[in-house]
């Protein structure tokens, strides 16, 4: 679907027009939006604004890289957004085309982001303050504003995580941080090209249109570098939370061994004393002594009572 938004000489907002038959030069400036546009309607981007064929392309291509192109009369975007269903984040694709007198978006997947600016712009009464960069400093603060959100979640969920870590077993803690950990990479892998979009732009002696606004892109670089910075924080949270848990298992698992080799060390001269005693050859004279059965019991209890004292004194207990 193409929406097209007008605005006139008078800063007045005029929807529903149709890029056939209005004279689109009669406008101060204009917003057409590409919502999942068919193949026919994308044949606008060449048929009504003559964008370059490389710029299409991108459009067309899944997933570019955030980046900006310059030519003649307008500069071409292209940025990422995120969108959450359920515990899975995807990563979406936002094309820009912006100049003064027109700003294009160009959307292969809905973006509440442009749904939310394009509702916005629609009640204003007079559209003085608007113009095509200033639309694109809107959509583009919305996209960084809807990064917190998702990293507040992943941030809750590892203190959560941390916070019930003794009562989880290896099998289902570390699934756990594993995926908040892939989120993290997910979100980090968006934002890192967007922080680098933002700093060329601003850096840009080409774009008229962000210098007059320096100071409102400036502040999503500020936005995407604090973003950056959560990320990589809450990442090295992970690692910590892993190896901490790792360890702690590792503690416990020596512990138990530990019991183990005491309790098996203990009973090894008593089983063999059982052992020996317990082969019933004929000729054995301690058989036949009258407190043999109560000597050997006392013989092993004896060597289990000694064995017991020498580890506690060694530090084993």
């Amino acid at each position: 679907m193409i929406t097209v938004t007008g605005i006139t000489a008078d800063n007045l907002v005029h929807t529903d027009i149709d890029l056939d038959t209005t004279d689109l030069s009669s406008y101060k400036w204009i917003w057409a939006d590409f919502n999942e546009p068919s193949p026919s309607e994308v044949k606008y981007l060449e048929k009504t604004f003559h964008f370059h064929p490389l710029a299409i392309e991108d459009c067309l291509q899944i997933l570019q890289r955030p980046k900006l192109d310059y030519y003649e009369d307008y500069t071409f975007y292209v940025t990422h957004h995120v969108r959450k269903e359920g515990r899975e984040l995807f990563k979406e694709e936002l094309d820009f085309f912006v100049s003064e007198k027109f700003i294009v978006t160009f959307q292969l997947t809905h973006s509440k982001e442009v749904a939310y600016i394009q509702k916005q712009l629609l009640t204003q009464y007079n559209a003085e303050n608007w113009d095509p960069y200033f639309i694109f400093y809107r959509i583009l603060d919305q996209i960084v504003d809807n990064y917190f959100p998702l990293i507040h979640d992943i941030e809750d969920r590892l203190a959560q995580l941390e916070e019930d870590n003794l009562n989880k077993t290896t099998a289902a803690f570390i699934p756990e941080l594993m995926e908040s950990r892939h989120l993290l990479l997910g979100l980090l892998q968006t934002v890192t090209p967007m922080r680098d979009l933002l700093y060329r732009m601003l850096n840009s002696q080409h774009l008229e249109g962000v210098s007059k606004r320096r100071s409102y892109f400036s502040d999503i670089h500020d936005d995407l570098l604090k973003v950056s910075e959560m990320i990589t924080s809450n990442r090295e949270v992970t690692t910590d939370m892993r190896d901490s848990y790792l360890s702690l298992n590792s503690h416990q698992t020596n512990n138990v061994m530990k019991v183990l080799t005491i309790i098996t060390s203990i009973f090894s001269p008593l089983t063999l004393i059982a052992g020996i005693y317990g082969m019933n050859f004929e000729h054995m004279p301690e058989l036949t002594w009258k407190y043999g059965y109560f000597l050997a019991i006392g013989l092993m209890f004896g060597i289990g009572l000694a064995m017991y004292h020498w580890f506690k004194k060694s530090g084993w207990f």
